[in-house]
């Protein structure tokens, strides 16, 4: 027997085969992870060629399921964590080496699931801002650009609020949420005509079980990178569950950063032949921009928010009431603490990013503004 099989024979001793493995394609992972950080075009490359595939896999996997498979793993999480435990204290009362053979196998899954974060979506997270990708100038954004963008959208809203059918809860897009999906798959097929580093296919978004408890942590939805999955909180209203149905659509999509996610869903929106969709659109963008004006110019707040037609300020005043049951919560500060470092640890600037939305918006009216307050 050559050395080289004795230190393998050895090793696989204290180590089972199938951990040994998943501990390479660790360090693989690793390597790549650190190329993503130093090399952007190669980020993108792995991320829209590579990357692209494995989310393709895992989400045609995960399609033929009609619930949330990741949401049936959290939920099953208990009893199968007690089951492994309960083998894994079995196996190393059994069996020579034992101890390190059963550490080594549950470090392996770990190493698993960050390297499947890895291959599947952690590359969209390191690649070009999209700003660069579309051609904009962001650069600083100043109030009166704000401002004048949120009495664009203002604008647009008003202009929709006929096609908008309202209730006594708030406004309504009259057909289901497959119907959603449907019509928000042709608008990606159009934005991916235009945009080639976007990826076009079809997977369902899954509506959560747990979405009226999961309202209390402020996530309206999440995309499982391990299962492929896009998930909504279907408890929201119905204007803020269109836009997270096409903002979790653009992370199954490879868009990563929050803020990219956001703007996509925006152009998905917009984009739309429906026009709750556009409504809804322009009804989230509307509520980043007006957040990020200062509240020191509370008189330009006033002038916008009293330009509103009375539909849409009452479908925004029916969002804040039933918001505030939510509003204060412990779930909410851990789920925000946990994503926020999450965020950060990417390389964002955590959930801030999420209103940073409002630069790529800026930016992209910018041309149409300027024609028509500042010609």
């Amino acid at each position: 027997m050559s050395r080289f099989k004795r230190a393998l024979k050895k090793i696989f001793e204290y180590i089972p085969p199938a951990a040994a493995a998943l501990f390479l394609m660790g360090i693989v992972a690793a390597l790549l992870y650190i190329c993503f950080i130093n090399i952007p075009a190669f980020a993108d490359f792995f991320n829209e060629n590579i990357s692209s595939v494995f989310r393709f896999i895992f989400a045609k996997l995960t399609y033929i399921f009609p619930f949330s498979v990741a949401e049936a793993v959290i939920f099953a999480s208990p009893v199968l964590v007690f089951f492994l435990l309960r083998r894994v204290f079995s196996y190393m009362d059994s069996h020579e080496h034992g101890f390190s053979r059963s550490l080594s196998a549950l470090t392996s899954v770990l190493v698993l699931a960050l390297s499947v974060f890895v291959f599947n979506f952690g590359a969209g997270y390191r690649g070009a801002p999209l700003d660069e990708k579309l051609g904009f100038d962001t650069g600083s954004v100043s109030v009166d650009e704000l401002c004048d963008t949120a009495v664009y959208v203002a604008e647009k809203l008003n202009s929709l609020a006929d096609s908008v059918s309202y209730t006594d809860s708030g406004s309504i897009r009259g057909y289901s949420h497959n119907e959603t999906v449907d019509k928000a798959y042709l608008s990606y097929e159009k934005l991916c005509e235009e945009y080639d580093f976007i990826q076009n296919f079809k997977a369902p978004v899954k509506r959560l079980a747990i979405s009226k408890y999961m309202t209390y942590t402020h996530i309206s939805g999440v995309y499982t990178f391990f299962t492929g999955e896009a998930n909504l909180n279907y408890n929201y209203p119905e204007f803020v569950n269109v836009y997270t149905i096409a903002h979790e659509m653009a992370h199954q999509r490879g868009i990563a950063r929050e803020n990219e996610a956001n703007f996509v869903a925006y152009l998905v929106c917009i984009g739309s032949d429906d026009p709750y969709m556009q409504y809804s659109g322009y009804l989230n963008m509307f509520e980043y921009l007006v957040s990020a004006i200062p509240s020191s110019e509370d008189e330009k707040l006033t002038q916008i928010y009293s330009m509103l037609d009375g539909r849409v300020y009452f479908d925004l005043e029916k969002y804040s009431e039933f918001f505030d049951k939510y509003r204060d919560s412990t779930a909410s500060d851990v789920s925000s603490a946990i994503n926020d470092g999450y965020l950060q640890s990417q390389g964002t600037p955590g959930e801030r990013s999420y209103g940073m939305v409002v630069d790529l918006a800026v930016a992209y009216h910018k041309k149409d503004i300027s024609s028509i307050y500042h010609p």
